[in-house]
């Protein structure tokens, strides 16, 4: 039997905190909206390099806010990147046990894919979805050189266009995403990027999947992308900023928190929220 499967349920129910990455609590240069002078700008804290570049960064106030975060509570990264990508990135504080990578395809524990996970993934897809074959084929058949800039398949579950915005013809999206969900698959158009993957591949399952192995019964979320709406929706509470896909087209719910604050500023507001939530009760 695999202890670390089974909920440990002498000690109090812990917190999982999953939140997703980029635009939540990271961001890049571009990102940033600081519209104040330099001299007044937050000071910075620079949580990926890429190719000997600063690529990511969070105010050092919300530095120390995911410090004690992650120590107080089962803090779980949870991405679309893959597992190079989010390898990348140094957040502060302790390293988490647990990473969503993928947008669900892999749970890292300890820094490690687990194999009982993505066999459970696997099987789902076959069952469920059309082929990545297939839906690649449609993408590059379907794309014009005029506007797509990149092709990508991420760890062989999922495919995504990198694309000039400006040229891309009104309606593709959504004629894209009517032919995909005939076969089991989502669609979505993130900044420069449009998004193909299996229904079933969710962060929210894998947010199920660390609940269950750790015993945490409250459970809270962060997200900016239409890809987190399926994990503010599991969680308990769930915080969304000012600024994303999810701001852009006005979703909500009941129990996910509109912060007004965008760029880095709602970075740390949302790791405020998160630690005043995951607070425990006054005795």
């Amino acid at each position: 039997m695999n202890l670390s499967h089974t909920p440990d349920t002498s000690a109090k129910a812990p917190v999982l905190v999953a939140s997703d990455l980029d635009r939540t609590l990271i961001y890049s240069a571009a990102a940033l909206q600081l519209p104040m002078p330099d001299a007044d700008a937050p000071r910075l804290l620079c949580v990926e390099v890429y190719e000997s570049r600063p690529l990511s960064y969070l105010t050092e106030t919300a530095a120390g806010l995911l410090d004690d975060l992650a120590r107080a509570t089962v803090f779980v990264p949870t991405t679309t990147r893959t597992r190079e990508q989010y390898g990348r990135i140094h957040l502060p504080g302790p390293a988490p046990r647990f990473a969503i990578c993928a947008n669900g395809g892999h749970l890292l524990v300890d820094g490690v894919s687990d194999p009982v996970w993505r066999a459970q993934v696997a099987d789902r897809l076959a069952d469920e979805c059309a082929p990545l074959a297939e839906v690649r084929a449609h993408l590059l058949a379907a794309s014009d050189p005029a506007w797509l800039l990149k092709e990508r398949i991420a760890e062989d579950l999922f495919a995504y266009l990198v694309v000039d915005r400006a040229l891309l013809p009104e309606g593709w999206v959504k004629e894209l995403a009517t032919w995909a969900d005939g076969r089991g698959w989502t669609v979505s158009l993130q900044g420069r990027k449009i998004y193909a993957v299996p229904r079933p591949l969710t962060k929210s399952a894998a947010m199920r999947e660390v609940a269950r192995r750790t015993g945490a019964e409250l459970t809270l979320a962060a997200g900016d992308s239409l890809l987190d709406a399926d994990l503010l929706l599991a969680a308990d509470r769930g915080w969304r900023p000012g600024h994303g896909e999810l701001a852009d087209s006005g979703w909500s719910a009941p129990h996910v928190d509109v912060l007004p604050q965008t760029g880095v500023a709602a970075g740390e507001e949302i790791l405020r929220r998160l630690t005043l939530a995951a607070a425990p009760d006054p005795a």
